[in-house]
């Protein structure tokens, strides 16, 4: 495929990122020739979902391995008149890479990946393979777990879990940061990951995980039980289950990215589930917090003058611009401040700033307003709170718009690199590219990932972190009867301290097998992401301990265990100005890697405002047309698989009953009749269908927005 890459293209976008991958669908949409790249040989760079094998070889990536990509000879296509600006072949993006295992460990034996016969990644080393063969061969005979599903989504991250090297406590400084090239192939090598976290101490129990097409709901009682039985080979062998996220993130109901997938209908690609809480720590204990007007009259929490006076702050910052002088005096003051002199009790004080606003005490009463405004403004049209999330991880977004460019004609390209730009010493202006192979490819405009540009482009640069952390739990950290997927901010004891913003996923989420959570931790980076994120997990969670397992009973206080925990650094650039960069031509296009922020609002931004300097005019990303309308060349017939979902499959939520198919399947014009009516009577029959636990999206997102007063 390398080797027969076009030599003319409008466009070449180097690395998989969701800004990447936005504009390349976009560009595509409207009939330009694109090619896509990217070094890794998995979607989405740092915006990536991995298997927990997955997450292994991509540590054993940051742990020091340089380029897999052979250097080729390009100075001979260099011609008279040309400059060459090489670019970086090494991501240097991920810093302070900290990894601990508190479960309980098993033999190497008992530790292969259930599903791993089924790996087919192209580096798999071949002797690996068979050894493996042979482990799995051995544990079916002994094991009588649930095999699970072979259509398991990610199988191109899925690796040899045996593949990669000791990590625990192993910290990355920034010149040792190597090339997410090649994320290493499987090797029997004796210093692996699974060889050296797994001790002489064992625990032969197994647990029956069920698969993930029935993800039923559990009380709280049957996931703790079988949670004791949890050890680090079984997270191994359940490795397939996992999708865990290198950034943490949710869709605002009414944010830029909903709208830009209802309107591009990439939505056809994805599957969504509401968030079902969000929780706030008061007086030590972890809370549900009450968003909705029923939320709010339904707390037990509250007083009646509680509840009162949060309605009526509420309804003034749903439509605060209306109401400039309550507000004026105050616009130089802290959001906190402005608080208190609302008359609101503490309690309400901290929901609002830190549950509803989702900000820190320093940040300013304008900006507490609008965080405020939006996250009511989101309220009701999916669910009872305003955020959405992807069903197998936020991954899965870039790979949705990399989807819609391939299917308008874009060609895709991985474990394949831009080695140098080409430019023109009159105009200034990138003509070609030379990538990895060495293939001088002509093209009006070049769109990078920040990773890849020269440290002489950077050099100047005050680059800012996000502290991450993901920690495999045994629990959750608000048990409930049904599975929840939760949002939890926790304040910072101290000035100097960031805010921590806690995203915990349950199994239904399609992140995580059954018996166990996946917590996902950020904050902006004071230091290391253990440094900042330690203390927060242990205030809220415990080291898993296999001796207070065996002598210890159920307490309604109990904290979560924490059996796995990973802690890294990601470099934010989504606050530098693209003249920031020193030497581009005026036709590269730099785009940012994700930031700190909860939505997807900059990422959105940023790639529409690309995709306009591209092509002044031109609609961003119109929807796809009708398969009706679609005029097909020779014979007319049309193809098997256009990369046209039925019209019919606009909105469907899990396990519904008898609810009726949406108008959409009609033509353009049509659509822009439908009844907003009848848009909300639709999603009230499959919210009265649908268990509020199991109520996911998917397919698309409605096409017709709910009207602000239908809420």
């Amino acid at each position: 495929m390398a080797d027969s890459l076009p030599a003319e293209l409008d466009v070449v976008v180097l690395g998989t990122g969701l800004q990447e991958a936005i504009i390349a669908a976009a560009y595509s949409r409207i009939g330009k020739k694109v090619l896509h790249l990217d070094r890794n040989n998995y979607y989405g760079g740092d915006w990536a979902s991995f298997s927990f094998s997955g997450l292994l070889s991509w540590i054993e990536a940051c742990r020091g391995q340089s380029s897999s990509n052979a250097e080729v000879n390009w100075k001979d296509k260099i011609l008279e008149g040309e400059d060459a600006i090489q670019l970086d072949q090494i991501d240097k993006t991920i810093e302070n890479v900290e990894v601990f295992c508190f479960a309980s460990t098993i033999t190497e034996e008992d530790g292969a990946e259930e599903g791993a016969l089924e790996n087919k990644q192209s580096n798999v080393d071949s002797d690996s393979a068979i050894a493996n063969r042979a482990l799995i061969s051995q544990d079916e005979k002994d094991q009588t777990s649930t095999v699970i599903n072979d259509e398991e989504k990610n199988p191109e991250n899925i690796k040899d879990p045996l593949s990669t090297k000791d990590v625990s406590t192993e910290i990355i400084q920034p010149e040792d940061i190597p090339s997410s090239t090649d994320v290493p192939s499987s090797t029997t090598s004796d210093t692996s990951v699974a060889k050296e976290l797994i001790a002489a101490n064992t625990d032969s129990s197994e647990i029956n995980t069920n698969s993930v097409e029935q993800a039923p709901d559990v009380s709280s009682q049957e996931v703790t039980k079988e949670t004791k039985k949890m050890t680090y080979s079984q997270i191994i062998k359940n490795g397939r289950k996992f999708n865990i996220d290198l950034t943490s993130k949710f869709l605002y109901a009414r944010g830029p990215l909903v709208d830009l997938l209802i309107k591009s209908n990439v939505s056809r690609y994805a599957e969504f589930k509401n968030i079902n809480r969000i929780l706030a720590v008061q007086e030590g204990k972890v809370q549900q917090v009450p968003c909705s007007r029923a939320d709010v009259f339904a707390s037990k929490r509250l007083s009646m003058i509680e509840k009162r006076m949060l309605m009526k702050f509420l309804t003034f910052c749903l439509e605060y611009e209306e109401h400039p002088d309550e507000y004026q005096d105050f616009k130089d003051s802290t959001f906190s401040s402005y608080l208190k002199t609302k008359k609101l009790t503490a309690s309400l004080q901290q929901y609002i700033l830190h549950s509803i606003a989702m900000t820190s005490e320093s940040v300013s009463t304008i900006e507490g307003l609008q965080a405020t405004q939006r996250f009511l403004q989101c309220l009701g049209r999916y669910g009872n709170t305003p955020f959405l999330f992807p069903l197998y991880g936020v991954g899965e977004m870039p790979q949705c718009f990399c989807r819609m460019s391939a299917v308008f004609g874009g060609t895709y390209c991985l474990r394949h690199s831009v080695q140098c730009l080409v430019v023109d010493r009159e105009t200034a202006r990138c003509k070609a590219v030379i990538d990895s192979n060495g293939l001088r490819i002509t093209c009006e405009h070049f769109i990078v990932n920040e990773s890849y540009l020269p440290k002489k482009s950077t050099q100047n640069i005050q680059y800012r972190y996000i502290s991450r952390a993901v920690l495999i739990t045994d629990s959750s950290i608000l048990k409930s009867e049904s599975e929840q997927i939760s949002i939890l901010t926790v304040p910072a004891r101290e000035d100097c301290q960031p805010l921590v913003r806690i995203i915990e996923l349950c199994p239904s989420s399609m992140t995580c097998p059954q018996g166990t959570y996946l917590v996902h931790l950020t904050c902006p980076s004071n230091g290391t992401a253990k440094e900042d994120l330690e203390p927060v997990m242990y205030r809220l969670f415990a080291a898993y301990s296999e001796s207070e397992e065996n002598d210890s009973h159920e307490c309604e206080g109990e904290k979560p265990k924490v059996l796995w925990a990973l802690f890294f650094n990601v470099r934010d650039s989504s606050a530098v100005d693209r003249n920031a960069y020193e030497g581009l031509p005026s036709n590269v296009y730099v785009c940012s890697g994700p930031s700190a922020a909860l939505g997807f609002e900059q990422s959105v931004e940023q790639a529409e405002a690309i995709f306009h300097q591209l092509c002044p005019g031109e609609e961003f990303c119109p929807a796809a047309p009708n398969p009706e309308d679609i005029i097909y060349d020779g014979d007319g017939a049309r193809p098997e698989n256009a990369g046209f979902g039925t019209p019919s499959e606009t909105l469907t939520v899990e396990r519904e009953e008898n609810v009726d198919g949406d108008t959409a399947e009609h033509g353009q014009d049509e659509k822009e009749k439908i009844s907003e009516v009848s848009a909300i009577n639709k999603m009230d029959r499959e919210s009265e269908t649908s268990s509020p636990d199991a109520q996911t999206l998917k397919n698309s997102i409605n096409e017709t927005e709910m009207p602000k007063d239908a809420e």
